[in-house]
């Protein structure tokens, strides 16, 4: 199953349990690698593949969400 791509103005939350709206998902205009331009307080910005992977379970193996990001429907 392909996971559903973020989109700017979703709430998506974080393994640790944070939630973070998302504000872009541009692409890198030379090596045409997605990002995602995320934050609350701050921007922050990962590449699209990290924001979308799995949670390492060796080094958080009590985490019980599956991904390191997943949209939510929590409001701001």
């Amino acid at each position: 199953m392909e996971r559903e791509m973020p989109k700017a103005g979703e709430v998506w939350r974080h393994f640790k349990g944070n939630f973070y709206l998302v504000i872009a998902a541009p692409r890198h205009t030379e090596t045409g690698e997605m990002y995602v331009v995320y934050g609350t307080y701050e921007d922050d910005l990962r590449p699209l593949d990290m924001f979308m992977s799995e949670v390492d379970r060796v080094k958080y193996p009590d985490v019980k969400q599956k991904y390191r990001f997943e949209k939510t429907e929590k409001e701001e």
